[in-house]
């Protein structure tokens, strides 16, 4: 299930935003989190899988076109279809006309289209 990031998450968001390759700076990832705080254009999304918090979207709104822009989920729980969960959801819960990925998610978000192609 994606839920809307809170204040409360913060420090788990932060632990699994870590994991991203241009994130691991401590002073980085607090950037990035007060930019998901601020930032009325940007939003994140954390998976929770029965009780644990185990996934992290990030999406950047640029007009009526979603760009995502930061995706994670915790390495204990990769392929377990986490990750495409979290897009497939996502265009429920965005008003958008399309979801892009940045180049850093670029091939796992075509990964994730072509497999939801075959489903």
């Amino acid at each position: 299930m994606l839920l809307r990031y809170k204040k409360a998450f913060e420090k788990i968001s932060m632990g699994l935003l870590s994991f991203m390759p241009h994130e691991k700076d401590v002073k980085k990832l607090l950037e990035t989190i007060q930019e998901y705080e601020t930032n009325p254009n940007w939003h994140l999304f954390l998976w929770k899988k029965d009780e644990d918090l185990v996934g992290l979207v990030g999406v950047r709104m640029d007009n009526t076109d979603g760009i995502i822009q930061h995706l994670s989920v915790n390495p204990s729980h990769r392929g377990e279809g986490i990750g495409k969960e979290m897009l497939q959801s996502l265009t429920s819960i965005l008003h958008t006309s399309s979801i892009q990925p940045t180049e850093e998610i670029k091939s796992f978000f075509e990964k994730s289209q072509i497999e939801k192609e075959e489903d």
